[in-house]
């Protein structure tokens, strides 16, 4: 039997059984499409954490409060100790290494921000004026702590919020708000929309010493530093450590997370729950070849006679692989071409409704997709392939 006999046969009586094949192919094709859409969607959630964090920049470090050790938490907390506060005196410090370019003492709460008529709440961002540029934001109008004392009770409004207060009038030099403090409005931000977990849009900024009076804290919830330049974060991590515990009596109770580790440990834990997802998903491809077998071992005893003829005209063991092997792999192919259209389909859904996240599925998952496809489907015909093979021409010839 010739290579095209093979494949008009083989695609005949797939065709002849259509609503079995039909269902055989669509439980392949959901099976890819499964695949290539979870990974799409893992590997777009990690990117777009990536592409959040690199937003602003890659000279970061974020200084914290207490000592994490390995199992993530301050040692001292077991005992009931709670680590030492960080302070604006620790932040002053920090600016005067000499790796750092400039440093930013952060807080951050809540309040209730008045203003012609209206009132909402927001979260309010304490901090001097680097804070705007360390954290990669823009001014599009105004000022922050440029003209004046840094203790003089200035406000920058998120965009949102300036159209949302001030829609018919320019929101520079108004007065407002929040809670009790009262504030003049010396700056508007960019539109950015949202941005490491909040709406940068709907944030109102003030300076340090005024959010600190108004959370009635001594305390800094971070301090952010940005360095010279790339090359020299591991010398200010240490330089940053050594300087905090001088000033804290020798103790060591200050963690100093680099922008790298944060974004290795996010890019580690959102790679493997995309190949958990991406195994999940590849379960079905497996049920869809042990259908596929199921089918071909009932079409073994419907087509016996089929068989036993094409024995009896010259057909031999190896011919009969074939046939069955090839229809297997007809049915997988279509599966995989199929599951690979409504895979990327299904991708385009989801950048559609979620814009920021680039669900774009890796090659690699593609490829393992179809490939598992085809091989499950190939498997699955082996036994049916091989009893068909065993039959007895004259025996088989008998049935109907």
């Amino acid at each position: 039997m010739t290579l095209a006999d093979t494949l008009q046969l083989s695609f005949k009586a797939i065709m002849s059984y259509r609503t079995r094949s039909l269902l055989i192919v669509l439980a392949m094709s959901l099976g890819v499409a499964a695949v290539i859409v979870l990974t799409a969607l893992g590997d777009g959630a990690r990117r777009y954490v990536v592409n959040q964090f690199s937003s602003i920049g890659t000279n970061l470090l974020v200084v914290l409060p207490g000592r994490a050790e390995t199992s993530g938490s301050f040692p001292g907390a077991v005992l009931g100790q709670t680590p030492r506060d960080l302070t604006l005196k620790d932040a002053e410090l920090v600016g005067r290494i000499p790796q750092v370019k400039r440093y930013a003492p952060l807080n951050v709460g809540v309040a209730e921000l008045s203003a012609a008529n209206r009132l909402r709440e927001v979260t309010v961002l304490g901090g001097n004026a680097n804070l705007i540029p360390i954290r990669h934001m823009q001014l599009a109008q105004g000022s922050f702590l440029t003209h004046g004392s840094a203790h003089s009770a200035q406000i920058v409004l998120g965009a949102k919020l300036a159209n949302e207060f001030f829609p018919r009038s320019p929101a520079i030099g108004q007065r407002v708000r929040l809670n009790e403090n009262r504030f003049l409005v010396s700056g508007v931000l960019v539109p950015q929309g949202e941005t490491m977990g909040f709406n940068t849009d709907e944030v109102v900024i003030i300076p340090i010493n005024h959010a600190q009076s108004l959370f009635n804290t001594t305390s800094l919830f971070r301090i952010l530093v940005e360095t010279n330049n790339r090359s020299e974060i591991q010398v200010a991590q240490q330089a940053i450590l050594d300087v905090l515990k001088e000033s804290h009596d020798g103790e060591e109770d200050t963690t100093v997370i680099t922008q790298d580790a944060i974004l290795a440990t996010f890019d580690r834990i959102l790679h493997a729950l995309t190949l958990a997802v991406a195994g999940i998903a590849a379960i079905s491809l497996i049920v869809a070849g042990i259908l596929i077998m199921n089918v071909m071992l009932v079409a073994v005893s419907q087509r016996t006679a089929e068989i036993g003829l094409l024995k009896a005209i010259g057909a031999n063991a190896t011919d009969i692989r074939r046939l069955f092997f090839v229809e297997a792999l007809w049915l997988s192919l279509a599966g995989a071409v199929i599951g690979f259209v409504l895979g990327q389909f299904g991708s385009l859904i989801l950048r559609l409704a979620y814009p920021q996240v680039p669900a774009w599925a890796p090659l690699w998952a593609i490829l393992a997709g179809i490939i598992i496809a085809i091989l499950t489907g190939v498997l699955a015909s082996l036994l049916p392939a091989n009893r068909a093979a065993r039959l007895d021409p004259v025996k088989a010839l008998g049935k109907k």
